[in-house]
């Protein structure tokens, strides 16, 4: 299943970045990705997102993002995370989290990530301590669903 995560992802590397969009080769944002890797592995996804903007996590209240990928992939412990689960990140201080990735290598060299994110096309860049330090829970997709 990792593999089939990764190579699907990787697809997406070069996506232009358009909020709340979740089509390859055309536009998505961070959750997009991940919702178009299910729907690669699983066909239809289990719910649709409710429409949101881009300073949702700032003003909102609550975790809908972790309470939305719990309803559909495996939490984990984010330490237990290999390439091809999806880590979610809290990027503001008292914001709920808001970004999301998958994992795509993870060794001595260090660890990197697929995601989208504003300003930026889909993208595999290195996890570094500025992630690191706001990663705050991990997915894994099931294997059948």
């Amino acid at each position: 299943m990792r593999a089939r995560v990764l190579a699907e992802a990787r697809a997406w590397l070069g996506t232009p970045y358009q909020h709340q969009a979740s089509l390859k080769g055309v536009g998505c944002d961070c959750l997009g990705l991940v919702r178009g890797v299910w729907r690669a592995l699983h066909g239809a996804e289990r719910e649709a997102p409710p429409p949101y903007r881009p300073d949702w996590a700032e003003l909102g209240t609550g975790e809908p993002l972790l309470e939305g990928l719990s309803r559909t992939l495996v939490p984990l412990a984010p330490a237990e995370a290999r390439p091809g689960d999806v880590l979610v990140f809290r990027v503001a201080a008292g914001a709920a989290a808001k970004h999301c990735a998958i994992l795509s290598e993870q060794g001595p060299a260090g660890a990197r990530m697929i995601h989208a994110y504003w300003g930026r096309a889909c993208i595999e860049s290195w996890l570094g301590p500025w992630w690191r330090t706001r990663l705050v829970a991990a997915f894994s997709f099931p294997e059948s669903v």
